[in-house]
C-alpha cells in the first residue's frame, strides 16, 4: 500500500497549525496570568502602579482573544478536522473566551483597587487573601490542564468552585456586618465585597475551562458534574 504525499502534507500542516493555536492560547494565559497577580499585588499593596499597567495591557489580550477566533475557524475551514481534532478546536476558542474575560475580571480587580487605594486601609481587606490564592491557584492549575491534556487535573479543579463560592458568601456576609458598624468606612467595605465577587466570577471562569479540556481530552461533558 502507496502513501499519500499530499495527505502527509495536509497532516503535517494541520499539525502546525494546531500547534500554532495552543501557543497563542498559552501566550494569551501567561498575560492573563500576570494579569490577575498584578491586580492582586495592586490591591494588597496599595498601589496603583500595578493596578495601571492590568488596565493597559488589556487590549492585547482582546487582540489575542480575536486572533484566536480567526486560527480557530480557519483550521476548521482548511482542514475540516473530526473527532479529538475538532474537539481540540472547538475547546481552544471557547478556553480563548473564558480566558479572556477572566482578564476582565482582573481589570475589574484593578480599577476596585484603585478606589480602595484613595481611602484609609482597613484590616478587612486581608480576608481577600484565601479567595484570591484560591481563585489564582484555580487558573493556574486549569492552563497546567490545557497545556499538559491532563483531564484529571481538570476534573479536581471543578470540585474547587464550590470552595471559592462558599468563601465570597462568607466574606460577603463578614463585610456587610462591618459596613454596619463603621459607616465610615463603607466605600471601601463595598469595594472589597465587589472584588470577593470578582474572584468568584474568575473561579468561575477556570471551572469552564476545566470542562473544555476534559471535553477535548476525553469527549465527556462535566458541565453538571456532582449536581
Amino acid at each position: 500500500m502507496h502513501s499519500d504525499p499530499s495527505r502527509a502534507h495536509t497532516l503535517t500542516t494541520f499539525t502546525a497549525s494546531l500547534d500554532e493555536l495552543r501557543s497563542d492560547l498559552l501566550a494569551m494565559a501567561s498575560l492573563a496570568q500576570r494579569n490577575l497577580r498584578n491586580a492582586i499585588r495592586g490591591l494588597k499593596e496599595r498601589d496603583d502602579d500595578w493596578c495601571n499597567d492590568v488596565i493597559a495591557e488589556d487590549e492585547e489580550i482582546d487582540l489575542f482573544e480575536m486572533q484566536i477566533d480567526r486560527e480557530g475557524i480557519e483550521v476548521v475551514s482548511r482542514f475540516q478536522p473530526v473527532a479529538s481534532d475538532l474537539r481540540q478546536v472547538v475547546s481552544s476558542i471557547k478556553i480563548g473566551t473564558n480566558i479572556e474575560r477572566i482578564a476582565d475580571q482582573a481589570v475589574n480587580i484593578a480599577r476596585r483597587a484603585r478606589k480602595i487605594n484613595e481611602n484609609p486601609e482597613v484590616p478587612e481587606i486581608h480576608l481577600l487573601d484565601e479567595p484570591a490564592k484560591l481563585a489564582l491557584q484555580m487558573f493556574d492549575d486549569a492552563v497546567l490542564a490545557y497545556a499538559q491534556r491532563n483531564a484529571n487535573l481538570a476534573v479536581e479543579i471543578k470540585g474547587r468552585d464550590k470552595e471559592l463560592d462558599r468563601l465570597n458568601r462568607e466574606l460577603a456576609d463578614k463585610l456587610v456586618n462591618r459596613m454596619q458598624e463603621d459607616a465610615a468606612n463603607l466605600p471601601t467595605y463595598l469595594n472589597l465585597i465587589l472584588v470577593c465577587r470578582n474572584l468568584e466570577r474568575i473561579g468561575d471562569h477556570a471551572a469552564n475551562v476545566a470542562e473544555d479540556v476534559v471535553f477535548a481530552v476525553r469527549a465527556e461533558d462535566i458541565r453538571h458534574l456532582g449536581k
